[in-house]
């Protein structure tokens, strides 16, 4: 047929509102000789434009039409297809939607004979009906042509919304069982003797076994074996291993009738290292003795589905009380959470964002969130028991463990991805997770689910909706009833009883549940407009202080940080909107007590953790803190007033300091952990020892303007000596310096003298007076003649005392000699003074290298804490802070006057520069670099988690933990940390004993 030039005939119009996207191809299909007779039809083209995928349903039934034995036939398909609604429905609802499906008809095409009934047992089949389906396969190609008739029907009543999601993968998962046993009958028939000689059970696990199968997935299965009567254990296992590896190839392997799909047995104990088939007695000793986390996580869903069915039942029964004991395991919350990073890290970084599965927001999120409250609660709470994803949501809800509303929109968010995902895998019958980036695919994804208008965009919209709640609501599933427990609940809303909440936050690592509990009602409970933002805030906060080492103090110092700020209408508002804020105040009140006690003593640096105008937690220069150092003290009344607003600065820069390092140590949800240890140790470094410069600064200004005005009869300037002249300070480090002063014109030098010792003794004094804000300690032990010599001396005094007396360890300390307070001109000349004692012109004697050794080596002898571990103390230990630093310095005591990269008095500056002038390989500076970063990061790590300063790892577990957590180490991971400070410490040392014990 044929229509007038320049017009379109009827039918391509009609074609196109049918929603054919290829008028002209459907048209000439239309035209052959099968569909002539119907081609004008509207019964045929409505049924077409119901489908998903109208063309690909056309074609398909001319395929099917085609591949019919006869006219005979031909006709019987097409009459049945106009006359009969419901098969009319299915079978073009299937050659809609699956390519793989058209393809089996075509092959077999009596096939759709199996669409024609419609009874109630055909509506629901369960293992029976398909039993009886797969009955007369004999051989593993008919099996899979018996299987893929079933399949058929399967997704005829899908597509047809004859039935809802959860019924179609739980007749998936019947078909997989029904399957799985006509395999073992298949391979028993093989092998009568080894079928005599043993029983087999086979368990389901993963999704078959939750009776919540795909389309296409990995039928996951353990094996459990035992001798039949009176056969030997050893022979019988083996016939046991034969049968079962010759099921699985039945359904693994392919044919010309393709391959069923894999059987996968990596779930059993060991792995695929470990035996095929076990004892039930070798299977409960693994359980008991060896089996981590995750593996009780997957005996939730297990079940026996063929062979030994009451071997089976003993397997279930023999390991359910394991189950079921899980969540008392030491970091049981912290596995679960860390294998569901893991799955996530492992997702090619250009699929993440298509992963219906894997992805943030998939159903793997959902899943790991129901198992992780069943298992929870599954011990007290038989109802809970369910392998069935949904069924347990359900039975969580009813039991008030999860919030009716929250548990609404997970279920109707996981319905909707489990269809998605159930339509692109019936498309080709491949196994995928992946949502397609073809706009024909996509179409014909969102017509397949009721998307008709627009359904690209209809179908984008609604899956990143639906992942959108499931990334929301996925972590504060197992937060949000807490607060439940302890606030007023909406008629009819059950709570969670007090014991489920004590047993979550046990399992969230809470020490104290009965405090924890107090803590959320306190915070909480009420009416007012704070509590019910604190209820909004807290299900999160709870999470990220599970994720740290101390979830009671982060708690805690959460309430005490509330109490204190609770009346401030920016705090709760700067939670609530500032993204980073609530998660960097969570990181920073959990990591240990140097930052929250910080914290406390000025509750309103809390502003600093946010994204506005506060600064952040980015660390001033040291100029712009001098500024505001030296502006406070202008305004002071005296030099008291004066010194404790420069302390109060202080105290609120060491606390932006210590967040920056935490939030940069722990990372967040939206940005990672800082890869660069160095660089945090640098920042560490150089903002602690900018801000005690300008600190010592304003003191300085202070002190003199309250005893002689603006001007002191004597030029002062402060020396910053060790890390602090080294721009290396630590959290806990005191101020080395040396004190230096030169009378002006028309002072005697006795008058300067008093006035300088006045001056340093005044701001000492000032520095240490007891307050909320912690004290400054000056150590001047550095100076000529140490202890035995004068507190202050002239520029002129110390030139003296070192062109006569200079030892070589003042010599030595002289390195990270760099003016940081007081009068420029005169530090400029004092610089000018040593550089030729530290960079000695023709370097260092041979004798003063010994003499260098010899101090070291006693230094590690007496100074070591007795009982003290050497291998692990971070400053004077092998491979420590002291051997890399000594080890640097000699370098520059040999080198420095004639390499001008090793003028600097930072160990990793230095280190660099003698790299690029060849005085070490590349090799050796990363080993001393690595080794020097780590000690310090250690440092900064005990300070930060015990409040002190220390050199060793803390002996108390959970100190012990909060420092590893710092360091980049998951729960339970404390000995690995451990492990690895040795082997970074053993290889500093071989280049230690090499370069500074070896001679340069």
């Amino acid at each position: 047929m044929t229509s007038a030039p320049g017009r379109r005939s009827s039918i391509f119009t009609r074609l196109l509102r049918h929603g054919f996207i290829d008028p002209s191809a459907a048209e000439r299909l239309l035209d052959s000789p099968g569909l002539a007779t119907v081609r004008n039809d509207p019964v045929l083209l409505d049924a077409l434009g119901g489908t998903a995928d109208p063309d690909l349903a056309l074609h398909g039934l001319v395929r099917l039409l085609e591949a019919q034995d006869g006219a005979t036939d031909r006709q019987e398909l097409l009459d049945t297809v106009i006359a009969a609604k419901p098969l009319r429905d299915r079978l073009l609802g299937v050659l809609g939607a699956s390519e793989a499906l058209a393809e089996h008809l075509a092959r077999h095409p009596r096939d759709w004979q199996a669409l024609v009934t419609y009874e109630p047992r055909d509506l629901h089949p369960g293992v029976e009906e398909f039993e009886r389906g797969l009955a007369d396969a004999a051989d593993p190609v008919a099996l899979r042509v018996s299987y893929r008739r079933c399949l058929l029907s399967i997704a005829a009543r899908d597509v047809c919304g004859t039935v809802d999601v959860s019924q179609t993968a739980a007749e998936l998962a019947d078909l997989a069982t029904a399957t799985l046993r006509a395999a073992l009958a298949l391979a028993e028939a093989d092998a009568p003797e080894d079928a005599a000689m043993c029983r087999l059970a086979v368990i389901a696990m993963g999704k078959c076994g939750g009776h919540e199968l795909n389309y296409v997935s990995d039928v996951d299965v353990i094996f459990v074996g035992e001798a039949a009567g009176d056969a030997d254990e050893d022979k019988a296992l083996r016939a046991a291993t034969r049968l079962a590896s010759h099921m699985m190839r039945i359904c693994s392997e392919t044919t010309v009738e393709g391959s069923i799909w894999p059987v996968d047995a990596n779930l059993r104990p060991e792995g695929r290292n470990g035996p095929l088939v076990r004892t039930l007695a070798s299977h409960l000793a693994y359980y008991q003795r060896w089996a981590k986390t995750w593996e009780f996580q997957a005996l939730l869903k297990a079940r026996p589905v063929a062979g030994d069915l009451a071997l089976g039942e003993e397997y279930t029964a023999a390991l359910r009380p394991l189950v079921w004991q899980a969540a008392e395991r030491d970091n049981f919350v912290a596995d679960v959470q860390e294998m569901r990073r893991r799955v996530v890290a492992n997702i090619p970084a250009a699929e993440v964002d298509r992963q219906l599965k894997l992805g943030p927001g998939g159903l793997r999120d959902v899943e790991f969130a129901v198992q992780l409250l069943q298992l929870v609660h599954g011990r007290a709470d038989a109802s809970l028991r369910s392998g069935t994803t949904l069924d347990a949501l359900k039975a969580l809800a009813a039991g008030g463990y999860v919030g009716r509303a929250d548990a609404t929109q997970l279920d109707d968010a996981y319905r909707f991805l489990r269809s998605l995902e159930h339509r692109i895998q019936l498309h080709r019958l491949r196994r995928t997770h992946l949502v397609p980036e073809d706009e024909a695919d996509l179409r014909r994804l969102g017509r397949s689910l009721g998307l008709r208008t627009e359904p690209v965009a209809a179908l984008t919209r609604e899956w990143r909706r639906h992942t959108s709640v499931v990334r929301r609501l996925h972590e504060k599933l197992f937060y949000r009833p807490l607060l439940d427990a302890v606030a007023a609940l909406a008629p009819g809303e059950a709570r969670l009883s007090a014991e489920a909440a004590r047993e979550r936050l046990v399992a969230l690592g809470y020490a104290d549940p009965a405090s924890a509990l107090r803590h959320l009602e306190a915070l909480a409970s009420g009416v007012t407009r704070k509590a019910a933002i604190q209820r909004t805030l807290l299900p999160v906060l709870l999470g990220w202080f599970a994720d740290s080492a101390d979830p009671d103090a982060g708690l805690l110092n959460f309430r005490k940080v509330s109490d204190a700020l609770g009346k401030t209408p920016w705090y709760l508002r700067l939670l609530r909107d500032e993204g980073a804020a609530a998660e960097n105040l969570a990181r920073v009140l959990s990591a240990g007590r140097l930052a929250p006690d910080l914290l406390m003593r000025a509750p309103e640096a809390v502003a600093l953790l946010g994204d506005g105008d506060g600064g952040g937690l980015t660390p001033r220069s040291r100029a712009s803190l001098e500024q505001e150092v030296l502006a406070a003290v202008r305004r002071a009344d005296n030099a008291v007033q004066g010194v404790t607003a420069a302390r109060g600065v202080r105290r609120r820069e060491l606390f932006r300091t210590a967040a920056a390092d935490i939030v940069g140590s722990y990372g967040t949800e939206s940005q990672p952990a800082e890869a660069d240890q160095g660089a945090l140790v640098d920042l560490v470094g150089g903002a602690v020892s900018d801000l005690t410069a300008a600190t010592l600064a304003g003191t300085l200004r202070a002190v003199v303007r309250e005893g002689w005005g603006d001007t002191l009869p004597t030029r002062f300037t402060v020396i910053g000596m060790g890390r602090f002249g080294g721009h290396e300070l630590g959290y806990g480090s005191d101020a080395d310096v040396l004190f230096v002063h030169e009378p002006r014109e028309g002072v005697s030098e006795r008058e300067a003298s008093e006035a300088a010792n006045k001056v340093v003794a005044e701001m000492r004094r000032l520095l240490q007076v007891p307050s909320a804000d912690p004290p400054l300690l000056i150590d001047a032990d550095l100076r000529p003649e140490g202890k035995s010599g004068p507190l202050v001396r002239t520029l002129g005094s110390y030139e003296a005392y070192y062109r006569r007396w200079a030892l070589v360890w003042e010599r030595h300390a002289l390195l990270r000699a760099e003016p940081v307070a007081g009068d420029d001109e005169l530090g400029r000349r004092f610089m000018e003074l040593i550089d030729p004692l530290r960079y000695p012109s023709g370097g260092l004697g041979e004798d003063a290298a010994r003499e260098i050794r010899r101090l070291k080596a006693r230094m590690e002898s007496e100074r070591l804490p007795r009982g003290a571990d050497p291998k692990l103390h971070a400053k004077l230990g092998p491979g420590g802070l002291s051997d890399v630093e000594w080890t640097v310095q000699l370098l520059q005591l040999r080198h420095g006057a004639e390499v001008p990269g090793l003028r600097t008095t930072r160990t990793r500056e230095a280190l660099a520069a003698a790299r690029e002038a060849g005085l070490t390989s590349e090799e050796d500076a990363g080993t001393l670099d690595e080794a020097w970063v780590l000690a310090t990061r250690v440092r900064n790590a005990v300070m930060l988690v015990r409040g002190r300063a220390g050199d060793t790892f803390p002996t108390v577990p959970r100190e012990l933990a909060a420092v590893g957590r710092y360091l980049g180490y998951g729960s339970g991971h404390a000995g690995d940390m451990l492990d690895a400070y040795r082997r970074t410490a053993r290889r500093a040392r071989g280049v230690v004993e090499e370069l500074f014990y070896g001679g340069l």
